[in-house]
């Protein structure tokens, strides 16, 4: 399919490095592809990054089918511009599109896409320390019609836009509350999937824990409201005497990207990582113990995010004593060197735009 190309006539100031955020600013152009059952995906084109304009009976308004992902766009000390494992970002994309009811993209085309739009605004990649380009595909339910069905057609888009830290703390770390009132998600429902709902769902509680001076929630699983499930914007992961768990993906968190290299990173390591259920009580037991070494919180926004308090019943225990571990330091060290260019790429995640 071709992709046509509309470049701005108006194009923007971009911002002083020293000054950027998360989220706040957006590049000059986006990328947008229809879909009708007619046609299929058609209309690929890349154009200048404005506002949309759609009906109000639009079916994402009413019943929600809207998916997304994230990733980013690095600039090494070379000046050239590299994306992390963007291919296991397109074939979640589709996951998601499966769960939602929504037509899957062709995963290499949606690649090919991306790389032409940051190629078009590869001025917008950032090359402070710490920057990137945050990268944002999504698909909504574009079909104007009050009735709950999946919709007959359908807007896939990326934008991006140059950023800083996700998190203020940056790499120091954060304090977690744990949620044990509200759920997010259940196993059979759409946890695996990166859907715009799920993070709807997650806000009553976010901002209960940010008025008592948390950071983030960890969710504990919506049956027994026993087991750790994920932090809100990350999978997590504890270091237990020899052993580094992780919940395993029974169906109500998210696979990470993120979560998967740190897994194959640690193994190549010869470490012990266990994919598998883990209680709240196990993780205080083990502080209890002095067993619980570090806690940290992996995803493309921040990385790596280490857990430095955690909250839950009302008793708070610092971890590590409430400094950033070894192992943590070491995985953020490994994953950034990679994403940067600045340490070998063995697993060959780096793609070169």
């Amino acid at each position: 399919m071709e992709i046509k190309v509309q470049l701005t006539s108006n194009p923007k100031t971009k911002p002083n490095v020293k000054d950027l955020r998360f989220g706040n600013v957006f590049s000059d152009h986006m990328f947008i592809m229809d879909y009708t059952t007619e046609k299929g995906w058609h209309d690929a084109r890349i154009v200048p990054y404005g506002s949309i304009s759609y009906e109000p009976s639009v079916m994402v308004f009413h019943y929600g089918q809207a998916i997304f992902e994230g990733l980013k766009a690095y600039r090494t000390k070379d000046g050239e511009v590299v994306l992390f494992r963007p291919q296991e970002n397109f074939k979640r994309l589709n996951r998601s599109c499966e769960a939602l009811c929504i037509p899957k993209l062709d995963e290499d085309f949606a690649l090919k896409a991306l790389l032409k739009l940051i190629e078009i605004d590869k001025d917008w990649v950032p090359d402070a320390e710490g920057t990137s380009l945050y990268i944002r595909p999504f698909i909504i339910a574009t079909e104007p019609h009050i009735g709950v069905h999946p919709s007959n057609s359908y807007h896939f888009i990326i934008i991006t836009g140059p950023v800083g830290a996700y998190y203020k703390e940056g790499i120091n770390p954060v304090k977690i509350y744990v949620e044990s009132k509200y759920v997010r998600a259940v196993v059979g429902g759409l946890g695996e999937a990166k859907a715009s709902a799920n993070y709807a769902a997650s806000l009553k509680a976010q901002e209960e824990a940010a008025k008592k001076g948390y950071t983030q929630v960890l969710w504990l699983d919506g049956v027994e409201r026993k087991y750790i499930e994920e932090v809100g914007t990350m999978n997590v992961f504890f270091v237990i005497g020899d052993e580094v768990v992780t919940p395993m993906l029974t169906g109500s968190i998210l696979p990470g990207i993120t979560r998967k290299s740190c897994i194959e990173l640690l193994r190549s390591w010869g470490l012990k990582v266990s994919e598998r259920k883990i209680s709240i009580e196990e993780v205080f037991e083990a502080n209890e113990k002095g067993l619980l070494k570090e806690a940290f919180g992996t995803g493309t926004a921040a990385v790596i995010s280490p857990i430095g308090e955690l909250c839950w019943n009302e008793k708070s225990v610092s971890i590590n004593n409430g400094r950033i571990g070894e192992l943590s330091q070491k995985l953020y060290d490994n994953l950034t060197g990679i994403q940067y260019t600045k340490l070998p790429d063995p697993f060959n995640w780096v793609v070169r735009v």
